[in-house]
């Protein structure tokens, strides 16, 4: 007799209400369905989404367990509904060959909460200058298929080429963190304007990171690869992206729940909390994002979920880490600012925290429609709830939560992975 698990009365998407029976995994019935030996999940009131996928966190493991494990970022991840997330190379030692690659997938199979996927770095050591190992890293047993040096810009023209040809062979793809070191430099922290002039804080202007995104879509099109723009932040970032999709040119982007709603105007306290790269941005930018991720110009929602011990963040602004906490809180931030607004349904939430980010990452097991056939990798959201974020109840090892103190509408009710439960009724199993 196979595992059995019956999902009663979920609206799919926010639309019909129906059964949904789980079977070894895979999704057997959908409808009206009787299974008297089944395990039930009852789900009257609740939405039932493909399982969440992040395309950008930042796990830490190894080289700074202080601040995240897998383990615990993969608790995150599940308590916030996902059931898949890309994990950036920037660890110590770098995931820059097969081996660290390896190693960071085997760790997520071992936690078995959601499938941790490695993005490999581009160049060794995040250096810029030599390629690290791509086709290893896609051959190997992770099967690494996104490669970024994120945190660090692949500034080199000529190396970001290089880079592209390459991923092209296996259908990979480079996921860039837009930044021109020579507008924006290491230590750029803040939106550069008049708020930046008035605190003393070096600027970061948006047209560092716009020139770089206009040069990589031009060298996506020259090469015929994919690139992917990470955490875009600004209006004229959206410009161009509309621009190149119009032409037909292979390239994606992500932004970030902080970027859909907070503003440049809270670092007037110099709460290092909200120090985070790029930098929170004008309003202007922040409703550009939000039109631009309902019109698809913006293919998904990514957290950059990024934890810090406190002793990392707790120093004046200028030195204090950049990042922020994500996981737990990315879906009801865009159920606040995307759902309650209009400009998305729960259709759309799937599609920009699901399906667009599976097929960028190439995960085939994830981001499936709730249909007969699927793995059931699931998540049950309660509409009508509402979530006060309290920063001490995360169970990620850091405290870096912007969203502390705030109310934020709907909460993950449940997270299944492979019709196995990671999470019910909002709690860890």
């Amino acid at each position: 007799m196979t595992d059995q698990i019956l999902v009663t009365g979920a609206s799919l998407l926010g639309a019909t209400s129906c059964d949904l029976l789980i079977s070894d995994g895979v999704i057997t019935e959908v409808g009206s369905v009787s299974a008297p030996r089944a395990r039930v999940i009852e789900a009257d009131g609740l939405v039932a989404l493909p399982g969440l996928v992040d395309l950008h966190t930042h796990l830490r493991e190894p080289g700074r367990e202080d601040a995240e494990t897998i383990l615990t970022g993969s608790r995150a991840a599940a308590l916030g509904g996902f059931t898949a997330v890309l994990a950036m190379a920037n660890t110590s030692p770098v995931t820059d060959t097969a081996e660290a690659a390896e190693r960071v997938h085997d760790l997520g199979r071992t936690a078995g909460l959601v499938d941790v996927q490695p993005v490999g770095a581009v160049t060794r050591g995040l250096g810029g200058e030599e390629l690290a190992e791509l086709g290893l890293m896609a051959r190997s047993r992770a099967g690494v298929k996104v490669f970024s040096d994120d945190g660090r810009c692949v500034a080199d023209a000529r190396v970001m080429r290089r880079a592209l040809e390459y991923v092209k062979a296996f259908g990979g793809v480079v996921s860039q963190h837009a930044q021109d070191p020579d507008l924006a430099g290491p230590t750029s922290c803040c939106h550069e304007g008049e708020l930046s002039g008035r605190l003393g804080l070096p600027g970061w202007p948006g047209v560092a990171e716009e020139v770089i995104v206009a040069r990589d879509v031009m060298l996506a099109r020259h090469t015929g690869s994919r690139v992917h723009v990470a955490h875009a932040s600004t209006a004229g970032t959206v410009e161009v992206l509309r621009w190149a999709k119009s032409l037909g040119i292979d390239v994606t982007a992500e932004v970030t729940p902080h970027h859909l709603l907070l503003t440049t105007d809270l670092l007037s306290g110099y709460d290092p909390t909200y120090k985070v790269n790029p930098p929170l941005r004008p309003q202007e930018d922040v409703e550009a994002l939000r039109a631009a991720l309902a019109d698809g110009t913006i293919d998904a929602v990514a957290t950059d979920h990024a934890p810090h011990a406190r002793h990392d963040k707790e120093h004046a602004f200028v030195d204090a880490a950049f990042g922020m906490l994500g996981l737990e809180t990315a879906l009801p931030v865009v159920a606040t600012v995307m759902v309650e607004s209009g400009l998305l349904d729960w259709a759309g939430v799937a599609r920009v925290m699901s399906g667009n980010p599976a097929r960028i990452a190439g995960l085939g097991q994830h981001g499936h429609d709730l249909a007969v056939g699927s793995p059931a990798n699931l998540t049950l959201v309660d509409p009508a709830a509402t979530v006060t974020v309290d920063r001490d109840a995360s169970v990620s090892l850091s405290r870096n939560n912007p969203w502390h103190g705030r109310t934020l509408g709907a909460a993950v009710h449940a997270t299944l992975l492979r019709g196995v439960p990671t999470v019910l009724e909002g709690k860890l199993v």
